[in-house]
């Protein structure tokens, strides 16, 4: 089960292919726009922490862009590097928790929407959110694409910048916690799902079943009954002796 099908993700990535296209043509490095992504993820976490929850929202729904468009740049301009791929993966996880950490600072601090247990589900969907890249970086190393579960990264970044864009803090912020609390567990979904799926993938397979020898008192009976006539036989045939 996933949140967002592939057919609105396939969509959405035909959209971004002009503007792909278009930085190409400008000789843009894809990873100046991995690293200006991360920069303005970590301001709308500020954004957060300050309690600008809609603004926030709406630049990292504009910033989400460059999620995709490094990754296409990259490999439209014939620049994908191993170290590209490291810096991509490193800086996502900066700006995950710089905007789930804003999030916590804004309950923790705002007078209007102090919420202690918020802070604890924020805190746990920054944990959430590292952990289900680990396991899959983890699962990658050990040859495996654990590329499953509810919540990867493109759903993180709509869940984290849609809803807040429009919504804000309808309904006194309860919205927003909602969206924070689904988050947060699809996220511990998901890595449970991965760790399943090592599991499944490297669990030795059960040992074949032997066929038991037969036992020794078994062939004793088969050998007495194969003998027993010969036996029976031989007896009648010897001679009387004197006496009996």
């Amino acid at each position: 089960m996933k949140i967002l099908p592939d057919w609105l993700k396939n969509g959405y990535l035909r959209l971004m292919e002009p503007i792909a296209d278009w930085l190409v043509r400008r000789g843009v490095h894809p990873n100046t726009i991995t690293v200006l992504g991360t920069v303005f993820m970590v301001a709308g976490g500020v954004l957060y922490g300050t309690g600008h929850i809609m603004t926030g929202g709406w630049l990292l729904g504009i910033t989400a862009l460059t999620d995709v468009l490094d990754g296409m740049v990259a490999r439209s301009s014939g620049k994908s590097s191993v170290f590209g791929a490291f810096l991509d993966s490193s800086l996502d996880r900066v700006a995950d928790g710089a905007v789930l950490a804003g999030l916590a600072v804004f309950y923790a601090l705002n007078p209007l929407h102090h919420s202690v247990p918020m802070v604890v589900v924020c805190l746990a969907g920054i944990i959430g959110a590292f952990m289900t890249s680990y396991t899959r970086a983890r699962a990658e190393a050990l040859g495996l694409d654990a590329k499953v579960g509810m919540l990867q990264r493109p759903e993180r970044v709509v869940m984290l910048s849609v809803p807040q864009a429009f919504f804000g803090l309808t309904l006194n912020g309860w919205v927003l916690a909602i969206i924070i609390n689904i988050l947060t567990i699809t996220a511990w979904i998901t890595v449970v799902q991965r760790i399943k799926y090592v599991y499944d993938h490297t669990r030795p397979s059960p040992p074949a079943v032997k066929p038991e020898p037969e036992t020794k008192s078994t062939e004793h009976r088969l050998w007495a009954s194969r003998s027993g006539p010969q036996q029976k036989q031989t007896t009648s045939a010897r001679p009387m002796l004197k006496g009996k």
